[in-house]
């Protein structure tokens, strides 16, 4: 059964019967648990695309519907509109101050006032990173920069940048849980795709030749007990021809065996009757005397 496509090589017994049947509902539970997996997944995936403030993220993901199509539009609009504001806002600070003021806010600041805190949220078993964005009450290490001129123009900068940071922070969130969805979509259903597509159909189709394999009683049985007492009485057939050889196998070196014993107390016999016989002529053992080597001579010395 090696050769055989679209089924597992098992021999045709019921304990192969129950094994498949076990691993056919063990497969249609796990593809009922990832389908709802996908479906919780997929669910939250479109429900993040209706709030992305942001288009770069959509960008990546192959979606050709109108209504996403007009989000990202608006999206980008809305992004360009909150960047040009920021920009044209540094301009009236570098007019009204008269120069650059970078350097005076990076001596100025000693902590950071716009903080961001990141958490996980689980969706079906995947976690998921969001940031959220926050301000330190309190900290304001550069309040007198502008206090000459441009005191207003400064202000009104810093919470336009605000603004467009906190959007930066919100669009970091949603791309990164973003991307992770989208691969993890991706690798369950290839799971649900190849326990529907190979695995449940091999298991079926290998039930289906144990089925065809198995005796012509089986065959022509219509209920599941009647084959389940086929099976049973194959076993015990099978059973009864293993015990009937081992027992064969043991008569069969119980016999050797007293061959063998008999065999030898014959001879044994033989030689009792007949001590001069050939066979039973004892060979006389000389005795050989031990000599002292190193106690009897001395050696001349060497000198080297």
């Amino acid at each position: 059964m090696s050769g055989a496509v679209g089924r597992e090589a098992v021999f045709p017994t019921r304990q192969s019967l129950g094994l498949m049947k076990n691993k056919l509902k063990g497969a249609e539970i796990g593809h009922s648990l990832l389908k709802r997996k996908s479906e919780a997944l997929t669910k939250r995936f479109r429900g993040m695309m209706r709030h992305i403030p942001v288009p770069h993220l959509i960008e990546a993901l192959i979606i050709l519907a109108t209504d996403i199509t007009r989000r990202i539009d608006e999206a980008k609009q809305k992004m360009g509109r909150v960047m040009q504001i920021a920009a044209f806002s540094l301009a009236e600070v570098t007019y009204a101050v008269g120069g650059d003021i970078g350097y005076q806010i990076q001596e100025s600041a000693k902590q950071a006032r716009f903080r961001v805190r990141a958490k996980q949220e689980n969706v079906s078993g995947v976690l998921l990173p969001t940031f959220e964005s926050y301000t330190q009450e309190g900290v304001n290490d550069f309040g007198l920069t502008g206090l000459g001129k441009g005191g207003q123009q400064i202000q009104r900068c810093r919470e336009t940048y605000a603004r467009a940071v906190e959007t930066l922070v919100e669009l970091a969130s949603l791309q990164t849980a973003f991307l992770i969805l989208d691969e993890v979509i991706k690798v369950v259903n290839r799971r649900v795709n190849a326990i529907e597509h190979v695995i449940i159909p091999r298991t079926e189709n290998t039930i289906k030749c144990l089925y065809r394999l198995l005796p012509v009683s089986l065959v022509q049985a219509n209920h599941s007990e009647d084959i389940n007492s086929e099976l049973d009485e194959l076993d015990r057939e099978e059973f009864y021809r293993l015990k009937k050889v081992s027992g064969k196998k043991q008569r069969d070196v119980a016999a050797a065996d007293a061959e063998i014993l008999a065999a030898r107390q014959m001879a044994a016999e033989q030689q009792a009757a007949n001590p001069k016989a050939p066979g039973a002529t004892a060979i006389p053992v000389k005795e050989v005397e031990t000599v002292d080597v190193l106690g009897e001579q001395e050696d001349n010395d060497v000198i080297f």
